[in-house]
């Protein structure tokens, strides 16, 4: 039993007492269902399945493999010295052989059309404070970053929370698939400017989350040109994943960047993580990519307050540094990833769902809009509500993502075996069956 102790009326801390860390979210009310009733085959086959987390578990014997075989790689070495070398503590710079590994791993991915220096690399906790690190170093206290919509809920938490910056909204909507557009660029800057918030810098994830659609070249030279000519920095926040369903590229910032010469590069920040591309979320593994020096400077002497255990550190070394491993991994990787998410298209369409159309991530964006009694925010969260209770799968909200347009959810697909997909298919085929059949009943 928890001790209860009387709460005194002691005060604390502005950022104690905040609700802008935006647990109220039902992006967070969804995550709290699933933990209270999660789905299990055998032991709670009628319990919520999470379809709203953005996991990649499709690959996990792959580094289960690796490991069986590399025992030595998770102590980080063998003997004593390797001991102490770990346990003693390191330079927040973090180790070189893992920077390295990480620029090369980085450029693998991108198929060798962008270089990596090790020495701009930056090691933090996730891209979580990879992100809230980036915000503290560009904006003040009042200033405000620029994210485009829909956007990942926990931007409100970890870019305002305790940075006290402000998000400013980059309205896009379902005519051109949510991409960015100049148009909406501008008016959201200038909706921050009528209000006397200083614009500090644009960020965007690449690909488009929740979309799951790569960032055309076009588009992001338009968002170059924009950052540019509004003198502001640009945050990529880049899974690489990209492109694995279609033959068109994933084009990194990078890439850009390389074909101007580097014109411009120093307001551009690159955040990267190993939580969506190698699956492993819980090692709290991200990178910051700068090309400016003062923010790599200041970012490696903020980054003490988030430092990567040097144990991991040396182990995702060795990992990243075997060829043979990663190029396999990559391929077989986004296989199964494209396997996935046709599977989960085609189980949407069969049971009347239409949904984006997309070429990377590890999600889909599926229109429920049809469905709504009415086409509100609030008609959403009813339909929400549905899911989440009587269907029993977490699905994220348009809104909790603040998408401009009600009736669109975010679905995860690449968090859970195929059968338990399977399950989840045919969860959602029987509501949509009783819909219609509810809706025939109404017209009689």
């Amino acid at each position: 039993m928890a001790i209860e102790i009387e709460q005194p009326t002691v005060g604390l801390s502005r950022i104690a007492i905040s609700d802008t860390h935006g647990e109220d979210s039902p992006y967070f009310a969804g995550w709290k269902a699933y933990d209270e009733n999660p789905y299990d085959e055998s032991k709670n086959p009628s319990g919520v399945i999470q379809m709203g987390l953005a996991e990649n578990q499709v690959s996990f014997d792959l580094l289960e493999e690796y490991l069986e075989q590399h025992s030595e790689a998770c102590l980080g070495g063998s003997g004593i010295s390797s001991f102490r070398e770990n346990a003693l503590f390191q330079d927040y710079h973090g180790l070189k052989t893992f920077r390295k590994a990480m620029a090369s791993f980085m450029e693998k991915i991108r198929g060798g059309r962008a270089k990596f220096d090790p020495e701009r690399i930056v090691l933090t906790a996730g891209a979580t404070a990879a992100n809230e690190l980036l915000t503290f170093i560009l904006a003040d206290p009042g200033d405000a970053l620029l994210v485009p919509t829909p956007y990942y809920p926990g931007f409100d938490r970890d870019l305002r929370w305790r940075t006290g910056v402000k998000i400013v909204p980059v309205h896009c909507d379902s005519s051109n698939n949510f991409q960015i557009t100049p148009k909406a660029l501008e008016d959201a800057y200038n909706t921050a400017t009528s209000m006397n918030i200083k614009v500090r810098g644009l960020l965007m994830t690449n690909p488009s989350n929740p979309l799951g659609a790569a960032i055309q070249r076009s588009v992001l030279k338009e968002i170059l040109d924009f950052v540019t000519r509004k003198n502001i920095h640009l945050v990529s926040d880049e899974i690489y994943s990209g492109s694995v369903f279609s033959s068109s590229e994933f084009i990194s910032i990078a890439e850009i960047l390389e074909a101007r010469n580097y014109k411009d590069s120093e307001r551009v920040h690159i955040v990267y993580s190993l939580s969506k591309d190698l699956g492993l979320p819980g090692f709290r593994v991200g990178t910051i990519y700068s090309y400016n020096d003062k923010v790599v400077t200041t970012a490696r002497r903020m980054s003490s307050f988030s430092l990567i255990s040097s144990q991991t550190q040396h182990l995702l070394a060795s990992m990243l540094s075997d060829t043979k491993f990663t190029e396999n991994y990559i391929k077989t990787n986004r296989e199964r990833l494209r396997k996935r998410y046709e599977m989960i298209i085609e189980g949407l369409k069969k049971a009347g769902i239409e949904c984006l159309k997309g070429n990377a991530g590890l999600f889909c964006w599926m229109n429920l809009s049809p469905l709504l009694e009415n086409p509100t925010r609030e008609g959403e969260l009813d339909l929400w509500d549905s899911f989440l209770h009587e269907v029993k799968l977490n699905i994220s909200p348009g809104s909790s993502c603040h998408c401009s347009e009600p009736g669109w959810f975010r679905v995860c697909f690449a968090n859970m075996s195929e059968q338990t997909l399977d399950v989840a298919l045919k969860r959602i085929h029987e509501f949509m069956e009783q819909r219609k059949s509810k809706k025939k009943l109404s017209l009689q």
